[in-house]
C-alpha cells in the first residue's frame, strides 16, 4: 500500500493492507483524512521531533512473528511532555503498540477488559495484579505519520495510566468509548535487535515502568538465605565445641637457655579459631621474653610471634609507682584444624637471678562469632545500599506524577 502526499509529492509505502481512514505524511507535516480513495488535507502540524524515529515500513520480529510499523502518533500532555506511539501490524492482522518516552520503551497490546476510572481510583487490579495510579490527564495529538484505520481527532483523549513496573495498564477514553492496553517495559537494546537499527533516542531519567536493576524482594530472600546458610554452617562446625587446652607448662630459664622447648603434638578439629598463648614470669624490675612458633606438621608452615614481659616499680618523691606486668597474652589468629606443635624459647634479663621460670599456657578458643557477625553486617550493609538506591530510583520515577506515594 502506497500513498503520495499532495503537499510534497513524496510517497509513503507499507506492505500491510487495510482500510485507511487517516494518513500522515512521513516527509512533511501534513495530515489527511482518506475517503473514497482520496486524500483530504486536514491540517499541518507545528511539532517537529528532533530525535531519531523509526521509519514507517520498518519491519521487526516480535515473539517469532514479523511486524511492520504502519503508523506513528506523537502525543502531548501538560504542554511540554511528548511521547511516541508506534502502531505495529503483522501479516496475520495482529496489532501491537510500541511507546517511547525519553528513550524508554513499552510494548503494549489491547486487552478486552474495561475499567471505571471516573473517580481517579488510586489502585486498579488486573488479573490479580495490583497497579498504582500514575497519570490522569488529557492527551493531544502533536504529529501523525503513516496509515491509520480510524479517524484521528484533534480533540483531547482522556488518558489514565496505572503502573506496577515493569507492567502498565493504559486506558484511553474518547467520548463514551474506552480502550484498555496492557504493556510491559522493553529495553532499548531489545528494540534495536527487533528492528535491526543502531540508533535510537537518547535515554534520560527513569522510565515509567523501567524495572530497577535488582528485584528488592528477591534480593532480600537471597540475602536471608545466605545469612541462614552462614548460621547453619557456623552451628554445624561448632556445635558442642569448647575451648581446648593444648599446652600448660613451666619452663626453667637455665634449662632452656639458648635451647628450644618443643611441645607434644596436638590435633585441632573444627572451624578456624584463635590460638591464645599466655606467658607469665616473676619479673621484678626486670624483663623476660617468650619466643613462640606454631608449626603445622602437615604443611611445615610456621607462624612466629614474641612478646616481652616487663615489670618495674619504685618510689619517686615519696610516691610508689609501677609499670608493666608479670604476664602477657598474644594469639595466632584463625588457626585452622590440623596437627600442630609449639616451639618456645624463653629468655630473661641476665642480672635477674631470683626469677627462675616462665609459665606458658596455650588455648585454642571457641570459634568466635565475630566472623559470623561481620558476615551479617556485610550482607545487611549491601542490602541497605541496594534499598537506598531502589528508593531513590522510585522517587525519580514518581517525581512527575501528581499521585506520587513519596513525600515531596
Amino acid at each position: 500500500m502506497e500513498l503520495t502526499c499532495p503537499k510534497c509529492n513524496q510517497s509513503t509505502a507499507i506492505e500491510s493492507s487495510f482500510e485507511v481512514k487517516s494518513f500522515g505524511c512521513s516527509h512533511c507535516n501534513s495530515f489527511f483524512s482518506y475517503n473514497n480513495s482520496k486524500l483530504k488535507f486536514e491540517k499541518a502540524y507545528d511539532y517537529a521531533p528532533k530525535d531519531t524515529i523509526l521509519k514507517i515500513g520498518t519491519k521487526g520480529i516480535i515473539d517469532g512473528e514479523t511486524y511492520e510499523i504502519v503508523g506513528l502518533i506523537i502525543k502531548r500532555a501538560h504542554a511540554i511532555d511528548y511521547w511516541r506511539e508506534y502502531t505495529l501490524m503483522s501479516k496475520s492482522g495482529k496489532v501491537k503498540y510500541l511507546s517511547e518516552t525519553d528513550g524508554h520503551w513499552i510494548l503494549l497490546e489491547e486487552v478486552p477488559e474495561s475499567y471505571d476510572v471516573s473517580r481517579k481510583y488510586k489502585k486498579l487490579t488486573h488479573k490479580e495484579i495490583s497497579y498504582n495510579l500514575y497519570e490522569y490527564t488529557d492527551a493531544f495529538v502533536a504529529r501523525v505519520y503513516g496509515f491509520y484505520e480510524f479517524e484521528i481527532s484533534n480533540r483531547p483523549v482522556k488518558m489514565v495510566e496505572y503502573i506496577n513496573p515493569p507492567f502498565i495498564i493504559s486506558i484511553e477514553e474518547f467520548y463514551k468509548d474506552d480502550t484498555t492496553y496492557l504493556g510491559k517495559h522493553i529495553s532499548s537494546n531489545e528494540v534495536k535487535k527487533i528492528f535491526n537499527v543502531s540508533q535510537l533516542p537518547y535515554k534520560s531519567g527513569v522510565g515509567l515502568v523501567q524495572p530497577f536493576l535488582f528485584n528488592i524482594y528477591n534480593t532480600l530472600l537471597v540475602f536471608v538465605s545466605f545469612a541462614i546458610l552462614i548460621l547453619a554452617t557456623y552451628i554445624f562446625f561448632n556445635i558442642g565445641r569448647t575451648e581446648k587446652n593444648v599446652l600448660y607448662t613451666s619452663l626453667n630459664f637455665e634449662e632452656f637457655k639458648n635451647k628450644e622447648f618443643i611441645s607434644s603434638s596436638f590435633e585441632l578439629k573444627g572451624s578456624p579459631a584463635p590460638l591464645i598463648v599466655s606467658a607469665s614470669s616473676d619479673v621484678n624490675n626486670s624483663w623476660a621474653n617468650a619466643q613462640v612458633s606454631l608449626v603445622n606438621e602437615t604443611t611445615n608452615e610456621e607462624e612466629y610471634a614474641q612478646k616481652d614481659i616487663e615489670y618495674y616499680s619504685g618510689y619517686t618523691d615519696g610516691e610508689s609507682w609501677t609499670e608493666g606486668s608479670t604476664s602477657t597474652t598474644f594469639n595466632f589468629c584463625g588457626v585452622a584444624q590440623g596437627k600442630y606443635h609449639l616451639v618456645i624459647i624463653p629468655s630473661k634479663q641476665d642480672t635477674d637471678t631470683s626469677n627462675q621460670n616462665m609459665n606458658i599456657k596455650a588455648v585454642w578458643n571457641e570459634s568466635s562469632v565475630w566472623n559470623f557477625m561481620l558476615s551479617l553486617v556485610f550482607l545487611g550493609g549491601i542490602f541497605a545500599i541496594i534499598f537506598y538506591f531502589k528508593k531513590n530510583f522510585e522517587q525519580r520515577r514518581w517525581e512527575n506524577s501528581d499521585f506520587t506515594p513519596y513525600e515531596e
